[in-house]
Order: structure tokens, then sequence, then C-alpha cells
């Protein structure tokens, strides 16, 4: 199975240069499934519905978000409405939406998409995203129940992040890492077989502060406040960063993977 993941993406004019680059995506790693993390989408927070749905019209097959899922208020009720939407697994119980997504592919090949949040650093109300993660994978096994197992990985610490990955070494197709919006160049298959990244990084304008226009983050950290109430996207030249991997679909695991920037 051929699968392509697309690192955050921030704000209208990546959105657009994504979409626009959906073609040549598909001409040069002609993926089965074509993934993105959209939760800075809207305008650098959140989700909207008119987004998702035109994120999926123009060929994205599922969508992963992260800690600013709920920053669109509207994204509490509408992620209930679309499975191909994926927040964390380890919320609370009673959170709205599921942390898990299931394609069936033309071929019949399945692959399961998931999205953990870690906790060092993210100031969040989060379950032990390992256990949470363990206790899913009792009950859908690589090369068993499905062809792959994707894991949208959204933390901050790479230590944390690294750890995680080799817990799950082999359980896995896939590991990668989204939040930072720094691409990290450690793509590689682990010991067990799981492809993993600690950063895809994010699809947006490099000259920023990651993503947002610099003065305002640079003021904040010089003068100990922001001299606006929120941050904006940066609306220069946009990259998209996003990764290839190629699986083994009786396996379930990782063959090939190539991080890549267009």
């Amino acid at each position: 199975m051929k699968i392509v993941f697309i690192g955050d993406i921030v704000g209208k004019e990546a959105r657009q240069t994504f979409i626009d680059k959906i073609s040549n995506i598909r001409v040069k790693y002609k993926p089965d499934v074509l993934i993105v993390n959209a939760e800075n989408a809207a305008a650098g927070f959140g989700l909207t519905k008119k987004i998702a749905i035109q994120l999926i019209e123009a060929g994205v097959d599922a969508i992963t978000l992260g800690n600013h899922a709920w920053d669109q208020k509207e994204m509490l009720s509408y992620i209930e409405e679309c499975p191909k939407i994926v927040r964390a697994l380890n919320y609370p119980k009673g959170v709205p939406g599921r942390g898990y997504c299931e394609l069936t592919l033309p071929n019949e090949k399945k692959i399961i998409i998931i999205q953990i949040m870690l906790r060092l650093f993210m100031n969040l109300s989060l379950d032990d995203p390992f256990g949470v993660t363990k206790n899913f994978l009792q009950k859908e096994k690589l090369g068993t129940t499905c062809n792959a197992i994707f894991i949208d990985m959204h933390g901050e610490a790479t230590s944390e992040k690294n750890a995680f990955g080799h817990f799950f070494d082999g359980k896995v197709s896939a590991i990668l890492g989204t939040h930072t919006h720094v691409p990290t160049s450690d793509g590689k298959i682990l010991d067990g077989g799981t492809a993993y990244q600690t950063d895809v990084g994010m699809t947006g304008d490099y000259n920023s502060v990651i993503g947002m226009d610099k003065e305002n983050p640079i003021h904040g950290f010089v003068k100990g406040y922001r001299a606006e109430g929120r941050f904006f996207p940066a609306t220069g030249q946009v990259t998209v960063c996003g990764t290839f991997v190629e699986t083994d679909d009786n396996t379930g695991l990782s063959l090939k993977i190539v991080p890549f920037q267009m």
C-alpha cells in the first residue's frame, strides 16, 4: 500500500497550494491513500466544515486534527457527521468524534488511520497515549484484521515521540509526527518494520514563526505580551511538506519511507 501524509496545513494560502499540487503528488507517488493534518487549516486555528468538504472533494481520504481540534466550534458537531475526520484517540470518554478511521480501498485492502496526542508540554487533559493505543491494537492486528495501520503522532517533545515510536515498532505500519511544524530529518524504518519520522513538518510559509506572521510572535517573546490578540498565518511562498510510505500488504510493515517537500 502506498500512503502519502501531508503535515499541518496552516491557513488559506497553504490549503490552496496543497490542493493545486495534489495532481503532482498523485503523479509522483501514486498513493492509494492521501491523509492530511488540517488542525491549522482555518486561518491557523482549527478546521471548519467548509474547509473539510473542500479537502475531501479535492481527493483527501482522511483528515487528522490535534490540539486545535475544537478551535472552530462547528467541528464539535460536524465531526460526528464526517467519519473521515479523526481527532485524538486518547481524549477522555465523551469527547465528540472518533480517534480512528477505517478505509477500504477499491482493491479491498483495508487501512486504519489513528491519531494519538502525546502529553509532554501539551497542557491538555489527555488519557495515557501508550495505554490507549496498546488497548486499541488488541482488537486490530496488523496483517490480520487490516493491511495497514497508520498513526499521526501529535506531540511537542521529541523524546516522547521517539519513545512512542519504539514502543509500537512492529505493531503498526507507520508512525509520523505532527505539531511542531518543523520537519525532522530522521525518516527511517525502525528495527521492527515500522516507518517513523519525529515530525513531518508543516504545509505553509516557512519565512515565519511556525507558519505565523513573524512580527506578533517575536513581539511576544521579546516584550512578554502579544501586540495583537491572536496570530495570523504568514502569506508568503508555501512549501508542502509530506512523507511517502510504502507498505507490504501481507505483513503491513513498511518497505520504504520518503519525506518530501514541494
